[in-house]
């Protein structure tokens, strides 16, 4: 391994991502399980989020960016509660690391790809201001409407991230469309739909019961079980919009992937919904309420890679990926 000069020394603290990707060339495969890996954390953050408000922690730890006034960490007198709040607060590192790995992965690869590289920056400085809400959130004493843009930007970021991670599998040559005008504008309206449904989960989650502390703990002023059926009739919109999609998608002899992501989503979307329903017949137990929200990230994700699966991006030439393991470069910056 060649020594480390002074001017590589000084090479690497100006600009670290250059001066490894001059030394690393990770293989496609490493790229798309950094990507891959990002997508996975920003799933299990929505989880942990949701735990922290179902067992009543979200004041577990009652000042940001602090534990307590005088402590940085969780202390054994703050219980249960302030070791769930202060180990969420722990996950967004692995978080950040996770889209770190992802960033450098994606800047080390061979040829570079600029917007491959920017998609992992925008997962990072999402990353970071929803750190800041989240230390809002809790500064503010839980109050619904930051809570609700705190899920809203996590939606944002997993939307990133499930692009970023769809990228890592395609080439850099223009879009080429799988399917007509028609069938692109229905899923539009399929996303658009989502979308709302999402907004109004989080506006049900506001005026709900579950505050994410015991103590008293301001709601939005809306009646929740109407705002709940409104949800339901959201969530029957896009199963019939998916159905439909899928329909058109037979009927037009539309590619497999197409077909395939809109029949999983189909799936995943039926599986939400018995959830929900059970959910609410059986007074909101938490496990339940957990798990619906886990399901709220999968369905987006799902229905994001039906919207990527309409085109196809295939790689030139000269972006082919060589059969060769990963290689280290002996090439300076």
């Amino acid at each position: 391994m060649p020594k480390l000069t002074r001017a590589d020394a000084v090479a690497a603290v100006r600009n670290p991502l250059a001066f490894i990707a001059a030394r690393w060339t990770p293989t496609p495969r490493t790229v798309q399980r950094a990507a891959l890996a990002a997508l996975v954390m920003s799933v299990v953050i929505v989880v942990t989020g949701g735990a922290v408000r179902l067992t009543g922690s979200g004041l577990g730890c009652p000042t940001w960016p602090k534990c307590t006034d005088d402590s940085l960490t969780a202390t054994s007198e703050m219980g249960l509660h302030g070791a769930i709040e202060f180990g969420n607060r722990m996950l967004t590192y692995v978080l950040c690391a996770a889209v770190g790995w992802a960033i450098i992965a994606a800047r080390s690869e061979k040829p570079y790809r600029r917007g491959l590289t920017r998609l992992g920056w925008a997962q990072f400085w999402i990353v970071m201001s929803n750190a800041v809400l989240g230390g809002i959130v809790v500064l503010v004493g839980l109050n619904p409407y930051t809570v609700a843009a705190h899920f809203v930007a996590t939606s944002a970021l997993i939307a990133v991230a499930t692009v970023m991670w769809q990228r890592t599998r395609e080439g850099e040559a223009a879009p080429r469309p799988l399917v007509g005008k028609a069938v692109q504008q229905l899923v539009w309206v399929l996303v658009g739909a989502s979308v709302l449904l999402i907004l109004v989960g989080t506006v049900v989650t506001g005026a709900g019961p579950h505050a994410g502390d015991s103590s008293e703990v301001e709601r939005m002023p809306i009646d929740w079980e109407n705002v709940t059926k409104l949800h339901a009739v959201l969530a029957w919109i896009v199963v019939t919009l998916t159905f439909a999609l899928w329909f058109v998608l037979k009927a037009v002899d539309a590619p497999k992937g197409p077909l395939n992501r809109t029949r999983d989503l189909f799936l995943i979307l039926l599986a939400q919904g018995v959830i929900g329903y059970v959910q609410y017949f059986t007074d909101l137990p938490e496990i339940l309420v957990g798990l619906h929200m886990f399901g709220s990230a999968v369905t987006w994700i799902a229905v994001l890679r039906v919207m990527l699966a309409l085109r196809e991006r295939p790689f030139d030439e000269t972006e082919i990926p060589a059969p060769a393991a990963e290689a280290t470069v002996g090439t300076r910056a």
